[in-house]
């Protein structure tokens, strides 16, 4: 297991891309842990109140909404991850290294093991950087404390995790199917932000669709099953419900599709001629 993460490190570690798409993922992250006061402030500056309330004194710092709240925002930027694993995928594929890895005695099963264990630290990786900048702001920020609300709903941390991981693995299928890293660039970025949920909208509100099954087909599609892990926040604030947890359902679906696509991968490994 070390040997295999190990490898996968070596591939990386100085390759440019590798840490110019790691670089913009972790300003884009501190942006988002971090900017949310200064965005109120600005909102503030600019004479903007809800409902006759000063901007900055909503609580999206307080423990234990913070955890929700930031993975939430943080979950959009998982494409730069997956970014990362196409091109990896791509480089082992152009450069013939997956092929010399079997060569050299490196078995199928150990090179999935490597990319999934390089997959997970990536998103633990993100995960802690997350944590830890929840933890600075709660304590900058917020209004109650106590280590019943600091640890409360850090099943939202897992949730983050667990979506990047996922979205991840869906990235590698698709680098072994198309081979081309621009083209699944493109063809992920805009399936998971306009193909799907374009097909999302038209089968819950169409008018010829609502009032059928499509309504009840749609959670089960990919980037939507993995969306609802984490559910929007913010409505809260302009005091409407929320769910404030984990949907089990959307758990459930994710997880199928997560050994959908580890099959896929599978597959594709134990049929491809990789020593010719």
């Amino acid at each position: 297991m070390i040997r295999a993460l190990k490898l996968e490190w070596l591939k990386i570690r100085n390759y440019r891309t590798f840490w110019i798409l790691l670089s913009m993922y972790c300003l884009a992250l501190i942006i988002i842990c971090f900017g949310g006061m200064f965005f109120l402030e600005y909102l503030k500056s600019l004479g903007a109140d809800f409902e006759g309330l000063d901007p900055t004194i909503l609580p999206i710092y307080d423990f234990p909404d913070i955890w929700q709240n930031i993975t939430y925002l943080a979950s959009f930027l998982k494409i730069l991850l997956a970014f990362i694993v196409i091109i990896s995928i791509n480089n082992d594929q152009s450069y013939n290294t997956l092929r010399q890895n079997i060569i050299d005695g490196i078995s199928k099963k150990e090179y999935l093991l490597g990319k999934i264990l390089l997959i997970s630290s990536l998103a633990l990786v993100s995960t802690v950087f997350l944590f830890t900048s929840g933890l600075i702001n709660g304590a900058l920020y917020s209004h109650v404390w106590g280590a019943s609300f600091i640890f409360d709903e850090l099943e939202f941390l897992f949730a983050y995790w667990y979506d990047i991981v996922i979205f991840c693995t869906l990235a590698m299928l698709l680098s072994l199917i198309i081979k081309k890293a621009g083209f699944v660039i493109i063809a992920l970025t805009l399936y998971t932000f306009m193909f799907e949920p374009i097909v999302g909208v038209i089968m819950t509100e169409a008018p010829f669709m609502k009032n059928g099954i499509w309504p009840h087909v749609a959670p089960f599609l990919p980037i939507h099953a993995l969306n609802d892990m984490i559910p929007v926040p913010f409505l809260k604030y302009l005091f409407q419900e929320i769910v404030d947890n984990i949907p089990i359902k959307a758990l459930i679906i994710s997880t199928g599709w997560f050994v959908i696509y580890l099959a896929g991968i599978t597959f594709i490994l134990n049929r491809r001629d990789l020593k010719a």
